[in-house]
């Protein structure tokens, strides 16, 4: 549902990403991969490097990563060196 190029009131608005970059972005470089994870280290921010860390290696997109459950990688008090999650 959009809107009517009629409507007085949408005459003078501009549009929510006019001069914004959409579509594709470009991917990490290396040089910017590890800078994260230099900085995530630093901050002694283990979550975040972890999940940064399964980003990188399974090419999962974020919306796949937060519906990664603590049950799917981690199996009593042992973590699971491989993990099956499904893209969407």
């Amino acid at each position: 549902m959009g809107y009517s190029r009629f409507d007085p009131a949408m005459q003078g608005r501009v549009a929510c990403n006019a001069g914004k970059n959409v579509g594709t972005k470009r991917p990490l470089t290396q040089k910017q991969i590890w800078a994260i994870r230099f900085h995530l280290d630093r901050e002694g921010r283990l979550r975040d490097k972890a999940l940064f860390d399964l980003a990188i290696g399974s090419k999962l997109r974020g919306c796949d990563l937060m519906k990664i459950k603590i049950g799917d990688v981690v199996a009593g008090s042992d973590i699971r060196n491989r993990a099956t999650v499904i893209q969407q």
